[in-house]
């Protein structure tokens, strides 16, 4: 989610921008929700900071643009924490298939090329 003002994100802009509604419960996804005291002012803006905090989002702030990026949220506040990598079949020097997924367990160093 990208804004301009994080003072102004109402709350359609945030479950828009990151899947969260915000709610008297808290912020929910689904039937999850975390509480997030604060996180939904008065006037039905957002606490960016705070909403992203209790849901373990980054935030980072480019001044010199004046805009605000927010990731997505996890439940350990690790990024990607859950993703799965594809198991692509490469081929080997000798013309094998190669699965990575044997290598399972393994460090890994993919090396690409390009001519362009």
């Amino acid at each position: 989610m990208i804004v301009t003002d994080p003072s102004s994100v109402t709350a359609a802009d945030f479950a828009a921008g990151t899947g969260w509604e915000p709610k008297p419960e808290g912020l929910c996804m689904g039937e999850v929700c975390v509480p997030a005291p604060g996180a939904i002012r008065a006037d039905g803006t957002i606490d960016l900071e705070l909403a992203a905090a209790k849901l373990g989002m980054p935030v980072v702030h480019d001044a010199e643009h004046g805009v605000w990026a927010v990731g997505p949220g996890t439940s350990t506040g690790k990024v990607l924490s859950t993703a799965v990598a594809p198991d692509p079949v490469l081929i080997d020097r000798d013309g094998n298939p190669f699965r990575l997924s044997s290598l399972h367990g393994r460090k890994v160093l993919l090396v690409a090329w390009s001519s362009y």
